[in-house]
C-alpha cells in the first residue's frame, strides 16, 4: 500500500483526532486572548465563585496624620496675609501723614516768605516815600525831632514846644528888634529866636539854609542848646 493512501477506516479515525486537535487549538487560542487582555504585571487566580455579600467598611478613631499640621499652616498663612495687609495700610497712612506734614510745612514757609516779602516791600515804600508832616507848629516840631534823631541831637517834643511858646509864641517869622542882640545889629529870629551867627554855626545839613524856615530854625537851636546845655529840655529862659 502506498504511503499516502488511506483506507476509509483510517479516514474516520483521523477525522476524530483532527477534531480533538482543533478543539485544543481553539482552547489555547482563547486562553491566549485572555492572557493578552490582562496587564503584563498582573497575576491571575482562579477562585471558586462565592455568594454575593455586602462589603463591610472599617472605621478608625485614630487621627489622620498631617491634617492638623495642614490646618495650622493655613491659619498661619491667613494671619500672615492679614498682618502684611495691616502693615501695608499703616505704611500708606504714615506716608500720607508725612506728605501732608511736608506740604503744610512748605505752605507755612511760603506764607512766611510772602509775608516777609510784603513787609519788606512796605518798608521800602515807606522808606522811599518821604514822611509828610503838617505845615503847622506840631508838624514842624515832629519833623525837626525826626532830623535830630538821625543826627544824634537830644530833645523832646515838650522841651521844644515850651521854649518856642516862650520865645516866639509859635510865629516862624518872629524877630526881636529891642534886645541887646538887636542893638548890636544881629537880632534874634525865628521860632526859637536864634541870632544869624549861631544859626550858621549850628545849621544841620539837609535842612534849608534859611533862619526863618521853622524846621531848620528848631534843629539849629536844639543843636546849639545840646552843645551848651546838654539838651533844649534844660533851657527855661533866654539862652
Amino acid at each position: 500500500m502506498p504511503k499516502h493512501i488511506l483506507t476509509r477506516g483510517h479516514s474516520r479515525a483521523l477525522t476524530r483526532h483532527h477534531k480533538i486537535a482543533a478543539a485544543g487549538v481553539a482552547a489555547l487560542g482563547a486562553a491566549a486572548i485572555g492572557f493578552s487582555a490582562v496587564p503584563s504585571n498582573a497575576s491571575t487566580t482562579t477562585t471558586a465563585e462565592a455568594p454575593a455579600q455586602t462589603a463591610k467598611v472599617a472605621y478608625s478613631t485614630k487621627q489622620i496624620e498631617g491634617v492638623q499640621a495642614d490646618v495650622g499652616s493655613l491659619h498661619t498663612g491667613a494671619v500672615q496675609v492679614e498682618q502684611f495687609a495691616a502693615q501695608k495700610k499703616a505704611a500708606a497712612e504714615a506716608a500720607a501723614k508725612k506728605k501732608a506734614a511736608a506740604e503744610a510745612k512748605a505752605a507755612k514757609a511760603r506764607a512766611a516768605a510772602e509775608s516777609a516779602s510784603r513787609s519788606a516791600e512796605r518798608a521800602e515804600v515807606k522808606k522811599a516815600a518821604p514822611q509828610k508832616y503838617g505845615n503847622n507848629l506840631d508838624g514842624w516840631i515832629r519833623e525837626a525831632l525826626s532830623i535830630m534823631k538821625k543826627n544824634g541831637i537830644p530833645g523832646s517834643y515838650e522841651g521844644i514846644h515850651r521854649n518856642i511858646m516862650r520865645e516866639s509864641s509859635g510865629n516862624p517869622k518872629a524877630i526881636n528888634l529891642w534886645d541887646i542882640n538887636a542893638q548890636k545889629g544881629i537880632p534874634s529870629k525865628g521860632l526859637l529866636q536864634v541870632i544869624p551867627p549861631t544859626f550858621d554855626a549850628y545849621h544841620v545839613k539837609g535842612t534849608p539854609k534859611d533862619i526863618y524856615d521853622p524846621v531848620a530854625n528848631i534843629v539849629a537851636a536844639c543843636n546849639y542848646a545840646a552843645d551848651k546845655y546838654g539838651t533844649m529840655d534844660n533851657v527855661d529862659s533866654a539862652y
